[in-house]
């Protein structure tokens, strides 16, 4: 398997795995989702980079070892991925996204069109019409949300990991505690989950079928949080979109199962090419 390394780009960490013989391919950004950072990718990274194709993953800015970046919104984090891609002189490449990724690196596809030559969805949503989850909710109400996101601490933040996926280990808690350690880190989730307006993807609508290039949705069966039905609306909306469904999972599915996912993303990108 491919090494994965801890870089910096400007004020951004990321993950990066190149492989041993450049193949010319495009090179895979990946985008994670809250409460991760690109340590979720380090599996796909290397099996990745191992297929002979370099890998990328940021922590988004008040993730990981990203530091904030006030606010940390919505928007404001689809700027960060150019930033990012521009300070590593990326042009074309396959985007993966998982959970918030999704809403963050779909939106910047759209905005960028002809950058992403193919994707890979994952337990997320796009869609203007979609409905968030009680607690994500609870992060958008004020007061309700400072409550919550103030009362996290190392050991319940840890169970609730645990909770949700057995790929949850001590190594994978900490680096994913690192967006709580600063009252500024805490801010910026909810700057993040309050800027997340669904109806901003109203002139997005269509846009992801427009872009026209293979397609992934790659899903937890059992999840909670964005569940099956999402996956085959993802399919219903973009022609030619490949469904792969991994039954035992739930939203964490590159938690749950880092090589299946892993092995998934690599095949499909030998086919897209």
């Amino acid at each position: 398997m491919g090494t994965v390394e801890l870089k910096r780009a400007g004020s951004i960490a990321y993950r990066e795995a190149v492989p041993d013989e450049e193949s010319g391919r495009d090179p895979l950004l990946c985008l994670h989702g809250f409460p991760e950072s690109s340590y979720m990718w380090r599996s796909t990274l290397a099996a990745v980079a191992e297929s002979g194709r370099r890998a990328v993953a940021p922590d988004l800015p008040g993730f990981g070892d990203s530091p904030p970046d006030p606010p940390g919104t919505w928007e404001r984090q689809v700027e960060a991925v150019e930033r990012f891609r521009s300070e590593l002189g990326l042009e074309r490449l396959a985007l993966a996204v998982h959970d918030w990724g999704g809403l963050i690196g779909l939106r910047w596809a759209c905005d960028h069109p002809g950058a992403a030559s193919a994707l890979v969805i994952s337990n997320s949503g796009f869609f203007a019409d979609g409905r968030w989850h009680g607690f994500a909710e609870g992060l958008r109400t004020r007061g309700q949300g400072e409550e919550l996101i103030d009362g996290f601490e190392p050991d319940g933040f840890a169970a609730l990991l645990r909770s949700q996926s057995s790929g949850f280990d001590d190594e994978a808690i900490a680096e994913y505690w690192k967006a709580f350690v600063s009252s500024e880190g805490r801010r910026g989730v909810l700057d993040l989950y309050r800027s997340g307006d669904f109806e901003k993807l109203e002139p997005y609508r269509g846009r992801l079928a427009e872009l026209d290039v293979p397609t992934l949705v790659l899903w937890g069966e059992d999840d909670p949080f964005a569940p099956i039905a999402g996956a085959h609306r993802f399919v219903k909306e973009i022609p030619g979109a490949e469904l792969v469904v991994i039954s035992g999972a739930g939203h964490f599915v590159h938690a749950d199962e880092p090589e299946r996912t892993a092995r998934e993303i690599v095949a499909f990108l030998d086919r897209a090419g």
